[in-house]
């Protein structure tokens, strides 16, 4: 789907084909990078663009697995805080955090297959809340982080 496609099915469709836009935009950033590239800090923060993807795939763990799941993050190994989740560790490879991600996104995926946008998930700690606002918040997210992704890469590429 490109920017200006727009879906005219039903509102989940659309919720679907924004979401997996921004998962395949932000693995995009990666494309054709070296290593080191991908690690490269351009910001006084740990933000990079493997850091990035690292996060993201974090964040869509606990929304999806822990939020509507109902595991928690320390049965899901998962880091306790968003800041912790950009860290990359010496294995992280551009092929590591991707499958990752993708991994992520399928389990995802078939979290939410079955749920109406109105079911109401109880996993996450901050309380309930709709399936619906998971869908926003995550889109929120990754569309954030494409943004980040973006200018990091084109930085990157200017060197």
């Amino acid at each position: 789907m490109g920017s200006f496609d727009v879906p005219l099915e039903d509102e989940r469709t659309q919720l679907d084909a924004f979401v997996e836009e921004y998962r395949g935009a932000i693995e995009a950033t990666l494309h054709r990078l070296t290593e080191e590239q991908a690690r490269r800090r351009l910001v006084p923060s740990a933000t990079t663009l493997l850091g990035l993807l690292k996060h993201v795939t974090w964040m869509q763990r606990v929304w999806f697995e822990e939020c509507v799941g109902g595991t928690s993050r320390t049965e899901l190994g998962l880091v306790g805080s968003p800041g912790e989740s950009f860290r990359l560790s010496e294995g992280d490879t551009i092929a590591s955090v991707t499958a990752a991600h993708r991994d992520a996104c399928a389990t995802a995926r078939a979290a939410v297959a079955n749920l109406p946008l109105e079911t109401v998930v109880t996993g996450h700690r901050a309380g309930p809340r709709t399936l619906r606002w998971v869908y926003l918040q995550v889109l929120r997210e990754l569309a954030q982080h494409c943004g980040h992704a973006d200018i990091l890469r084109e930085q990157i590429l200017a060197d």
